[in-house]
């Protein structure tokens, strides 16, 4: 019996059979698509547990497709790419990416990081009134099923995201340091130079305001961290 549904979003042909039969050998049903336009189409009739996607794609771009995706989807995307520099790795990630893997990379990697995604999707299914509730200000969190809400509205995050939300606002009162958030939400050490924690925040700043432009949810505590902003509570 298939597991889970994924989309191989890579032009390079041997690239993209090798990605699918490696999926393919650990039982995941695959859809192969070779351009970011059969990327769309695909995603207009089909419902994906995960994305594996390429940015250098003929007809639509990885990254207009992370933004168009994002409009309408909370499906995990992993970025696969070429694509070193860490401008390019931040980007994808302030888009709405779950995980970058640069190439060239090894087949077990791509396992691992598909399972790793997938373990924390595999509860949205769940309806929000049969998850845990966590609350603040007119933000709710459903921790089981990792949904979000902003007055109400759907709040679609990442990840990493909603972890570093989930943090905050079980301690609404606690300022919590870069070191701590990144090693609590990407369970590695913190070697002062990785931007993720900022890009992340400030990506969730945005989303949140582009629901509820007059209120604001996170506080930058200079020189310490971050935390909820609860002053007007």
């Amino acid at each position: 019996m298939c597991k889970e549904h994924i989309l191989v979003v890579e032009d390079d042909v041997d690239i993209n059979n090798l990605i699918s039969k490696t999926l393919r050998n650990k039982d995941f049903q695959v859809t192969q698509v070779f351009s970011g336009s059969e990327a769309s189409l695909q995603l207009s009739i089909s419902e994906f547990d995960i994305i594996l996607l390429d940015l250098m794609l003929p007809g639509i771009t990885g990254e207009e497709l992370i933004v168009q995706i994002r409009e309408k989807k909370e499906v995990p995307i992993v970025v696969i790419s070429a694509k070193v520099s860490l401008q390019n790795k931040v980007n994808v990630l302030n888009l709405g990416a779950d995980d970058y893997i640069t190439k060239p990379f090894e087949s077990e990697e791509i396992i691992a990081r598909v399972n790793s995604q997938l373990r924390r999707y595999r509860k949205f299914g769940m309806k929000p009134d049969e998850s845990k509730e966590l609350k603040f200000k007119d933000l709710t969190l459903y921790e089981e099923s990792r949904q979000a809400k902003v007055n109400g509205t759907d709040l679609y995050l990442t990840n990493h995201e909603f972890d570093i939300l989930c943090i905050l606002i079980k301690n609404p009162n606690k300022v919590y340091s870069r070191e701590s958030l990144y090693e609590q939400v990407w369970k590695n050490g913190y070697y002062g130079e990785d931007n993720s924690v900022n890009v992340h925040i400030s990506n969730i700043r945005k989303k949140i305001k582009a629901i509820s432009a007059d209120e604001e949810y996170i506080k930058t505590v200079w020189g310490i961290g971050f935390k909820l902003n609860n002053s007007n509570l």
